[in-house]
């Protein structure tokens, strides 16, 4: 089971750190994708962490911004936001699934998921 913490009410530009832990299975064996899904839009990869290599990918909208590592100790997955923006205002879920294929596309879009948090609210608003 997966289980997200860490969401808040921010002002613009500040930062916050998701963390995604996992009871009864080894994150390390899967590819951790998070994803946000604001009201009324999709719901979008923001960020993930390969299972195979260890490769971390980022969405446009966050790259420079949101990093994500892995504490296999802990079996946890953080996702550090920085710089937030009020269009970062959305639930934050975290998935555990497969890696794609070599020269396919990246975990931010894995091709199956065998494990969802609950999610984390994240507001950005002043």
């Amino acid at each position: 089971q997966l289980a997200e913490s860490g969401g808040d009410l921010v002002q613009p530009g500040g930062s916050l750190r998701l963390s995604c832990a996992a009871s009864g299975s080894t994150l390390e064996y899967y590819a951790i994708t998070w994803f946000r899904q604001a009201p009324g839009k999709e719901r979008e990869g923001v960020s993930c962490i390969s299972s195979s290599h260890g490769g971390t990918y980022y969405a446009d909208s966050v790259k420079g911004r949101f990093t994500i590592s892995r504490d296999s100790g802990k079996n946890t997955v953080y996702l550090q936001m920085n710089s937030l923006k009020p269009e970062d205002t959305a639930v934050y879920y975290c998935a555990a699934g497969g890696d794609p294929p070599p020269g396919g596309r990246s975990c931010l879009f894995p091709p199956f998921i065998v494990d969802w948090g609950q999610g984390t609210q994240v507001t950005v608003s002043s």
